[in-house]
């Protein structure tokens, strides 16, 4: 696939608005998977494509949290541990879909997504309240999150969010700190899978992710200086841009 200049160009700066909210929020990958597409890459290839983004930003991003410790190490340990079997299944899978069931699963499920995120978020966790609970139940929905992340990805920040911050009950920022172990680690793997199965545009997803670690260092620092508010505006604006996309794009 050849590139010319201003196709260049969208990428990295569609690249670091991916990486920016992902980190932050999640998401991100609404903006590069479309680009993609929007270049003449299939969806199924875009959406192997769009995973070299993802390990380059959260790589990033786990350089910046690694200098500030990692929350709940043990915790991260094995939510990543059982998220990687069904990531690699779902990766599979999803090389087996064509361009239309690709786009169509795609807006059904980011809808369904959306409309999940909007539900109150209940009450505000003081650092007392910020202890691991309900982890059996946390385990088997980072599990069946793992088959999302690996089989479509977009949307994987919406879904983590709520598995540790509201069901685990872990604080907003350790969750985004945490989010980024995970996703990193199972997505690194069904790389492997997607080049294996199916067809990667490594310049492509290359080039995309140069903007896709500046993103992720940005958003990282932000994480961390700026707290739960500002991931909070940062999450609203993202869910309301994907839903503009999915309506009337």
């Amino acid at each position: 696939m050849e590139l010319v200049w201003w196709e260049i160009v969208i990428l990295i700066v569609a690249g670091f608005g991916a990486g920016l909210v992902n980190v932050m929020a999640g998401g991100g990958s609404i903006l590069t998977v479309p680009i993609m597409m929007f270049l003449g890459m299939p969806g199924p290839v875009a959406n192997g494509t769009n995973r070299i983004t993802i390990v380059a930003h959260n790589a990033s991003a786990i350089v910046t949290y690694l200098r500030h410790g990692v929350p709940h190490a043990k915790l991260c340990v094995t939510l990543t541990l059982v998220a990687i079997p069904p990531a690699l299944l779902g990766a599979w899978l999803s090389t087996k879909l064509n361009n239309e069931q690709f786009e169509g699963l795609l807006a059904i499920v980011m809808v369904a997504v959306l409309i999940l995120m909007q539900a109150p978020q209940g009450k505000k966790q003081s650092d007392a309240e910020n202890a691991p609970k309900n982890l059996r139940l946390g385990h088997v929905l980072m599990a069946v999150a793992g088959f999302w992340g690996g089989f479509i990805q977009i949307g994987m920040g919406f879904v983590v969010l709520p598995i540790m911050h509201r069901v685990m009950g872990l604080s907003l920022v350790d969750t985004n700190i945490l989010k980024v172990f995970i996703i990193f680690t199972y997505t690194l793997l069904a790389v492997f899978v997607f080049a294996a199965t199916s067809e990667v545009m490594w310049l492509v997803g290359a080039i995309a992710a140069i903007g896709n670690i500046a993103g992720g260092m940005v958003g990282a620092r932000l994480t961390l200086s700026h707290g739960e508010h500002l991931i909070r505006r940062v999450l609203t604006v993202a869910i309301v841009a994907m839903i503009i996309k999915l309506l009337f794009f």
